[in-house]
């Protein structure tokens, strides 16, 4: 199975400036970078370095959200800024667009944030079927003790579908969100397998003695780990209970054909440039057994 793979730019690496990024990616065979803004400028750099872009983050439809707000002219202006995103990067040849629907207010119950999201979204998906864009949702379940975003379960990904059968809205495969939730990463793709629009490179793994402490619910008292709430942790691919040679053969089932795009959240490959930049290799190393 030959997918190419790219990265998440993490915040040292970023640091550097995205000439030396895209250096770095080169550098170790790396095929696309993910971005925080798309413009003129980074298509240039990247394909100066002979690099692709891959996800490019929605103006303000990543994290804390007024795309899901209450206020109904918040989340107008929120849409409108949206569209205005996805016509310019699809003029500069973007295609995926990554979101990660948390409320504006994340105390908001999941099942009222769905409601707004009903009211806001089609017109979105429908701007992004007339410029060509595929939205990716992220899986990341939001902020303990709430968890508000939208589309981190099969119970609401299901929803969602159903109300907008698109497929120009879709998601961003990560299987680290599934395994620390508890729900099994391979069957999610049988399941939703051709409404995957993008795909990380991240894992998780289960800390039995810190799960017998605290359950699955998040440590009172802290994490023993950076990127934990206790019970578990998220690692670079391989140092996981993610079954990568499953996933790669399940994704070459349902015909994905993007990248899979490494997400650096691990606690032993942080805190500094070389670390980072370890940390990418690795995971771009173990990566390569099953999808170069």
């Amino acid at each position: 199975m030959n997918k190419k793979i790219g990265m998440r730019i993490s915040p040292k690496i970023g640091a550097e400036g995205m000439e030396s990024v895209a250096r770095f990616a080169a550098s170790i065979g790396l095929d696309v970078i993910d971005v925080p803004v798309y413009n003129q400028e980074v298509k240039v750099v990247l394909e100066n370095a002979g690099l692709e872009v891959g996800s490019i983050d929605g103006v303000g439809a990543v994290g804390s959200t007024k795309l899901l707000s209450a206020d109904t002219k918040s989340r107008e202006e929120a849409v409108n800024a949206l569209k205005s995103q996805m016509t310019e990067i699809s003029e500069l040849g973007g295609k995926v667009m990554f979101m990660c629907l948390v409320p504006e207010d994340i105390t908001m119950p999941r099942k009222k944030a769905f409601e707004i999201w009903k009211e806001t979204f089609p017109a979105i998906v429908k701007h992004a079927e007339q410029e060509n864009i595929y939205i990716a949702l992220e899986g990341w379940p939001g902020p303990a003790p709430y968890y508000p975003t939208l589309g981190c379960t099969p119970e609401m990904l299901r929803a969602m579908f159903n109300e907008i059968p698109s497929k120009h809205f879709g998601i961003n495969y990560d299987p680290s969100h599934l395994v620390r939730l508890g729900i099994d990463h391979l069957r999610v793709l049988s399941e939703f397998g051709d409404r995957i629009n993008y795909c990380h490179g991240k894992d998780t793994e289960i800390l039995h003695d810190e799960q017998y402490e605290c359950g699955n619910i998040a440590a009172t008292f802290g994490a023993n780990y950076d990127f934990s709430e206790g019970p578990w942790r998220y690692t670079i691919p391989g140092q996981g209970d993610v079954d990568w040679a499953k996933v790669a053969v399940r994704l070459e089932k349902v015909g994905y054909q993007g990248p899979i795009s490494i997400e650096l959240e691990d606690h032993r490959y942080w805190g500094s440039l070389e670390k980072e930049q370890q940390g990418i290799i690795k995971a771009k190393e173990h990566l390569a057994i099953y999808f170069k």
